[in-house]
This record gives C-alpha cells, sequence and structure tokens, in this order.
C-alpha cells in the first residue's frame, strides 16, 4: 500500500525541530563556559632593577610642580605661549603621520572585531537556480533523459565549539595588538609635539640671536664711523679703521647663517602642523630671558605606566603570549555544530511565482556536528608553537630593552637640563665682565691709551658670550621639552589630601 506524506507532516514537527536547535545550542553553551583555554597563562616579566630616585637629579636640584589649571597631557602650557599652544593645536589636528597611525589603530581595532566575530554563529542564507539534464543511464534518482530546473533556497547555521581557547586567545591577541596600536598613537603624537616644541623654541632663540645682531651691528656702525672721524683727525692709524670694519662686516656676515637656520625649522614646523612650507610663517619674536623652568620628576617606577613605547611593547608581549596558545590549541580537535534548513523545489508553479517553493512541503532541514583532528602536519604544528614562542620570546627582549632606552633617555635629559642651567648661569656672570670690560676698553681708547684692537677684541667678547647664553637658553627649553617627553609627556601631582594639582 503506497503511503503520502502530507506537507512537513504536521506543525509538531516543527516544534520538534525548534526544541532540537534550542537544545542543541544549550549544548554548545555549557561545553564553551566548561571548556579548557590551552597555552601559557599571561604574566608580565621582570625588569631590570628600578632604582628608588634618578642619578641626574643631584643635591641641588630644585622640584617644580606644574601649575593647577593645566591640563594634564597639554604639557607645553607650562612655557606659557600662545603661539607655541596654537602650533601644538595644529600639529595635533593636521600632522600627516598622526593621522596615518590613527588609521593605523582603525585597522587593528578592526583586525580585533574580526577575530571577535569568532565567538558567535555564522548565518548565511543563499539562493541557487540550476538547470540540468540527466543521463539517461543514470542508475538512482533523478529524471533519466529529461532537462528540469531545481531551486534551492537555504539558510546555513555554523558555530566552532571553543573547547581550548583558540577563539578566545585569537580576541585575546587581537585586543592586545589593537591596545598596542593605540600606545603606538600616543608615542608619534607625543614625539610630533615634542618636535614641535623644541623646533620653535630653536626658531625663538634664533630670532634672538638675530636682534643680537642687529643690535651689535649698529654699535659697531657707529664705532667704526667714531674711529674714521679719529683718522680723519690724524689721531689713529689706518690700522684702527680696518680693524673696526673687520668686526662689523664679520657681524654682518653671520645674519645669512641665522637666517639659513631660521628657514630650516621654519621649514620643519610646516610640515609638523600639516602646511606647505612655501606658505608657512613664524612672525619673528626673541626668546624671552625669564626665570629657568625646572620640571618636576615622578619616582622611576611610574615611568613604566607613563611611556607609551613602553606601555606598547608590554602589549605586544599580551599579544604574542597569546599567540602561544593559539598554536597549542592547533594540536587538539576542532568542533563544529552545523545546520541547515531552507526550501527545494523543481518548479515554482504555474503561475511563475515562489509559493511553490515556499511552500511547507518544499522544506528540508539537516543538523549535527563535525569534528576535524589533525594527524599528520610533517611538523608544522610543531614548527608553528616554535615559531610562537620564539616570537614571545622577542617582545619580551624588546619590552625590557625599551625600558632601558627609556631610563637611558630619562638620566640624559635630567642631566642635560640640570648642566644647561648651570652653565647658563656662569655664562650669564661671564657677559656681566664681559661687558664690564668692554666699558673700560672703550674709555681707554677715547683718551687715546690703547688702540682700536683692545675696543674690538672686547666687542667680540660681549658679542659671542650673548650669543652663547642666547643658545644656551634656547638648548635649556628644549633639554626640558625631551625630558617631558622621555617621562612620558604631561603629568599630575597628587598631594597628601588626595587633590591634584
Amino acid at each position: 500500500m503506497k503511503m503520502t506524506h502530507q506537507p512537513f507532516h504536521s506543525v509538531a514537527r516543527i516544534f520538534r525541530i525548534l526544541i532540537f536547535q534550542a537544545m542543541t545550542m544549550l549544548t554548545m553553551v555549557v561545553m564553551v563556559i566548561s571548556g579548557c583555554t590551552v597555552g601559557p597563562n599571561y604574566q608580565r616579566p621582570e625588569v631590570t632593577t628600578i632604582p628608588a630616585a634618578y642619578t641626574g637629579v643631584s643635591d641641588e636640584w630644585k622640584v617644580a610642580a606644574p601649575q593647577a589649571h593645566l591640563p594634564k597631557g597639554n604639557w607645553w602650557e607650562i612655557f606659557d605661549d600662545p603661539e607655541l599652544s596654537r602650533l601644538e593645536s595644529e600639529a595635533t589636528e593636521a600632522n600627516q603621520d598622526l593621522k596615518a597611525a590613527y588609521a593605523r589603530f582603525n585597522q587593528a581595532r578592526a583586525v580585533a572585531d574580526v577575530a571577535r566575530s569568532g565567538l558567535f554563529p555564522r548565518l548565511g542564507v543563499s539562493f541557487q537556480a540550476v538547470e540540468q539534464h540527466d543521463s539517461e543511464n543514470r542508475v538512482v534518482g533523478g529524471k533519466p533523459g529529461r532537462t528540469y530546473d531545481t531551486f534551492t533556497l537555504p539558510f546555513d547555521l555554523s558555530y566552532e565549539l571553543d573547547l581550548w581557547g583558540r577563539v578566545r586567545q585569537l580576541v585575546e591577541s587581537a585586543t592586545a595588538q589593537a591596545q598596542a596600536v593605540a600606545d603606538d598613537v600616543e608615542s608619534v603624537k607625543l614625539a610630533v609635539q615634542a618636535e614641535v616644541a623644541a623646533d620653535y623654541f630653536a626658531i625663538r632663540s634664533l630670532d634672538a640671536d638675530k636682534a643680537l645682531l642687529l643690535s651689535s651691528i649698529e654699535v659697531y656702525r657707529k664705532s667704526l664711523e667714531l674711529v674714521r672721524n679719529r683718522r680723519a683727525g690724524g689721531m689713529v692709524s689706518d690700522l684702527d679703521v680696518a680693524q673696526a670694519e673687520t668686526v662689523l662686516k664679520t657681524a654682518e656676515a653671520q645674519l645669512s647663517d641665522n637666517a639659513l637656520q631660521r628657514a630650516k625649522f621654519e621649514h620643519a614646523l610646516a610640515v609638523l602642523t600639516g602646511k606647505n612650507a612655501s606658505l608657512f610663517r613664524v612672525p619673528e619674536r626673541p626668546l624671552a630671558l625669564g626665570p629657568l623652568l625646572v620640571v618636576p620628576t615622578s619616582l622611576p617606577s611610574e615611568l613604566l605606566e607613563r611611556r607609551p613605547d613602553i606601555a606598547a611593547a608590554e602589549r605586544r608581549m599580551a599579544a604574542a603570549n597569546a599567540n602561544i596558545g593559539v598554536a597549542t590549541a592547533a594540536f587538539f580537535p576542532t568542533i563544529k555544530l552545523g545546520a541547515q534548513a531552507g526550501f527545494w523545489s523543481g518548479d515554482l508553479s504555474a503561475n511563475r511565482n515562489m509559493s511553490n517553493l515556499l511552500s511547507l512541503s518544499s522544506g528540508y532541514w539537516a543538523v549535527g556536528p563535525s569534528l576535524s583532528l589533525p594527524l599528520f602536519q610533517g611538523g608544522q604544528l610543531t614548527a608553528n608553537l616554535r615559531q610562537a614562542k620564539a616570537a614571545y620570546e622577542e617582545t619580551v627582549a624588546r619590552y625590557r630593552q625599551t625600558v632601558l632606552n627609556a631610563f637611558a633617555e630619562v638620566e640624559n635629559n635630567l642631566v642635560a637640563e640640570h648642566l644647561l642651567a648651570r652653565q647658563y648661569e656662569d655664562v650669564t656672570a661671564a657677559l656681566m665682565s664681559a661687558r664690564k670690560q668692554l666699558e673700560v676698553a672703550s674709555n681707554r681708547y677715547k683718551a687715546g691709551l690703547v688702540t682700536y684692537l683692545e675696543v674690538a677684541t672686547a666687542q667680540n667678547n660681549v658679542l659671542g658670550i650673548e650669543r652663547l647664553a642666547t643658545r644656551l637658553r634656547g638648548q635649556q627649553l628644549v633639554a626640558v621639552v625631551s625630558l617631558i617627553k622621555s617621562l612620558g609627556g604631561g603629568w599630575q601631582v597628587t598631594s597628601k589630601d588626595g587633590g591634584s594639582h
């Protein structure tokens, strides 16, 4: 007796399918929750012994706290220079290297999202329309000797049971890499900001040097006029005139070198702020010779938390450690749960619509797990694991080297800032003596007691020391910028009562 099946037999079958799928998903969740994670647990490795204080800080070191109203991060505001603040803002917004760093961060974040998608089931749908002709000698099924159409609308569901933590550690690695790239962005930003400040102070130092040269040239011209008048009166020889002219021409010749150096720093600032060098100008303004600025130093241990390059190196260690787990999980079975349901029909019905394809009688479904286990890979899995472990050891070495370099940079900049400040004070005292010497030499020359050589020598000494003082002032400010950069940028000092200043 031939039996006929009703379309999808009954509604009860649909409920059984739904209940079975729900139980399958519940089993998956329980297995994932109870699943183990292979590979080593991450622990930040120890670095070299951290000293109690920086050796560059001497007993005479003066600790100065930043002003209370300054926000953390805008460290350049301690210089109280609106022009510098404007340039820093422009560089932060328009620097192309910084924009490229932000783009790399967005890429890394997208990669992390791709890895995170592996934690969720995959669901897809497709549609297939096939016209085919079966062989007349076909043994089983089909329509021998006939041409016919088939239409399929399947929904596919798949999910990998992360029993060994492979997917989770892929997510952990990608997340750590994204965090490292975010720290790289901060490193680029800090480097750009520090370079802007250093170039700006170099320009201001050159402006002060130019002002000294112009002032000295004016004095030398008057001196030359005086010597020529005395020569016309027969009071001095041509040698004095030649000496006065030499002093004047030497000072005038140094203006060209000053202009060349300033142009180079100005063009560098244009690039840093994302502008065309041909259209970029920094108005001339001599460097203000105020009190020397001293940067407060934090505890050496805090350097490990504040420097973005150290933070990036540490995050890359965490990513490399997670990759060891991914390589280890490859030795274990991979279990996936799959399900498929949809509609299959050989006809779209006579009126050429989708009613026949989407009817219950055209429906089908299938569900079941799959398991794969590597048996022989020619040593590939072992080699991948060795490579992952070696990559981790490389990141550990790079992390420790980054820490060593960071402490060396801080020590170098502490010494530079301190010694340049002391040298500036010594040169300032020497300048007072040189000016006194010039005054005495000028009076002796006017009295006819000495030749102009003594005056010219004194003038050269004064100009040389004044220019040296200006350069030292600029170098000291650049050393302050370098120290702030080596310390990780902005800071906050927390008082004992819990307030920040």
